[in-house]
């Protein structure tokens, strides 16, 4: 089934200058860019975008982290796009990720893990609206 699911290229991987490798193993993957974006997160679309996490003991820090360098929305289409974003994407810590995924090759530690993806469909519809109008995904 065609999805679309949200990726976040996050603050680590911008500064190692790795975007267009991401992407190109996103795209190598049968996988769309549908949008596209470069923003600076701010704390608003920080707690709204991680409102389940707030009041946690590691929130302040993913905050701090997330709203510190600008970061790349992108919203991708595919089949079983969300499963295989995260598969591509590999586990949160990158020394449990599989050799070839993002986290493996580019993630520095488990909160500093170059990416966010959906993890499910309402989460993505959810996240998508968070950085995207309805117009700006083709």
């Amino acid at each position: 089934m065609t999805e679309r699911t949200l990726v976040l290229i996050k603050p680590d991987a911008m500064a190692k200058n790795v975007v267009g490798e991401i992407i190109k193993i996103y795209e190598a993957n049968n996988l769309a860019v549908k949008a596209i974006k470069m923003l600076q997160m701010t704390d608003k679309i920080a707690a709204l975008h991680y409102e389940e996490h707030i009041g946690r003991s590691y929130y302040e820090d993913l905050r701090s982290f997330m709203t510190s360098a600008p970061i790349i929305a992108m919203v991708l289409q595919g089949e079983d796009a969300i499963a295989k974003v995260r598969k591509i994407n590999g586990k949160t810590n990158p020394a449990e990720a599989d050799e070839g995924t993002i986290r493996k090759l580019y993630a520095e530690n488990g909160s500093r893990n170059a990416v966010h993806a959906s993890d499910g469909k309402a989460s993505a519809a959810r996240e998508i609206a968070i950085f995207f109008a309805a117009t700006e995904i083709f």
